[in-house]
């Protein structure tokens, strides 16, 4: 798609924006050990990490919704995991100008994330990314998530930004199907999770991005 018409660029959160994985198996592990369990690698919990509590706990346990187990260490999870959002979390390496980047030359972005608010908002503040981003979407917000695009769409009426004007970046085949559907062009991000689905390159995103410095060159604002 062209550059030309952009005036908004949203992100997906973890895997796109920030590092948190560290914190995710982080907790995974966390309660392997409460349980005499020996830690798994991070290697195998990492690209997982997408999918929430749900990929953690289907990592690490060996569970899924429905299980007898699953709710109880649901609960569990989110709890430990809500004590250490910020332990190890950061900003991928690059993204900050990236961000600049897109101010400087007068765009808007925004967050649109399935993370839900609780997590969310003391992430995105405490990486001081809150009073600089024009939307902060999460999972939660609407009563939809991804690959719904209502979350996108949500964001650029927030935005005041037509849809059509905005490009959606995320590390997930769900981030390019809502992106998609919201009537975006879309942008994955290989420097992500990706899940453990299609190859990033079989999901028919517009533009695959090798790392975060070419969402600049893709703009033309490098």
């Amino acid at each position: 798609m062209s550059r030309l018409g952009v005036r908004a660029v949203l992100f997906d959160l973890d895997g796109t924006l920030i590092d948190s994985a560290p914190d995710l198996a982080g907790t995974a592990n966390t309660l392997r050990e409460r349980r005499g369990l020996p830690p798994l690698p991070y290697e195998r919990l990492r690209p997982l990490v997408g999918s929430g509590a749900r990929g953690m706990l289907g990592a690490a346990f060996g569970v899924a919704p429905g299980d007898a187990t699953f709710d109880d260490l649901r609960d569990e999870f989110l709890a430990a995991y809500e004590q250490g959002l910020l332990h190890r979390t950061v900003v991928f390496e690059g993204m900050q100008a990236v961000l600049d980047g897109i101010e400087a030359a007068g765009l808007r972005w925004g967050i649109v994330t399935n993370k839900a608010e609780r997590f969310t908002l003391p992430v995105v503040r405490g990486l001081g990314l809150h009073g600089r981003a024009g939307a902060v979407v999460c999972g939660d917000t609407t009563p939809h998530a991804k690959p719904h695009p209502e979350p996108l769409l949500e964001a650029a009426r927030r935005m005041l930004v037509a849809p059509a004007d905005c490009v959606y970046v995320g590390d997930d085949l769900r981030d390019v199907q809502a992106g998609r559907s919201a009537g975006m062009g879309t942008l994955a991000a290989a420097w992500g999770y990706l899940g453990q689905g299609e190859a990033i390159d079989a999901w028919g995103a517009d533009v695959l991005l090798d790392r975060p410095a070419a969402l600049l060159n893709w703009l033309e604002l490098a």
